[in-house]
């Protein structure tokens, strides 16, 4: 908050995006890959937070998913589409297992670096597995 850097790249890159629209979607798969990466560490970041907090394992896993994919329903409402997380896609649930994975390594006493990468990873080939293989949550209610 306290340094203006970071909202004169998000206004330049709206203000690119905007302009080069049509040339963006020639780039949708890396744009995936990093939407994805950004998931990951999103998830990280919410579950760091609870973790000083000293909050229960269960609400920490809460808070990263929470904060990994409520940037992108807010997105997602700005641009007048349907928000991903409440499509069949396989978003929050990655989310959720990057949580798992990171508390159980954390008992296994591994290393935090080691712990970072390996539940990203975890996000990562999680969504990228169920987008390749269209596997998809069941849904609870009929069209």
């Amino acid at each position: 908050m306290q340094d203006i850097t970071f909202t004169y790249v998000i206004l330049l890159s709206a203000l690119f995006a905007t302009i080069f629209r049509s040339k963006i979607n020639y780039l949708r798969t890396s744009l995936f890959l990093f939407y994805t990466i950004g998931i990951a560490l999103n998830t990280l970041l919410g579950i760091e937070k609870g973790i000083n907090a000293n909050l229960h394992a269960v609400i920490c896993i809460a808070l990263g998913t929470m904060t990994a994919s409520f940037g992108g329903v807010i997105r997602d409402i700005l641009c007048n589409e349907i928000p991903v997380i409440f499509r069949k896609e396989i978003y929050a649930t990655a989310c959720i297992l990057r949580g798992f994975t990171y508390f159980l390594l954390s008992e296994l006493l591994i290393p935090n670096n080691i712990i970072f990468v390996i539940a990203g990873i975890v996000v990562i080939v999680t969504r990228l597995l169920a987008v390749k293989y269209k596997i998809a949550l069941p849904t609870v209610y009929k069209d």
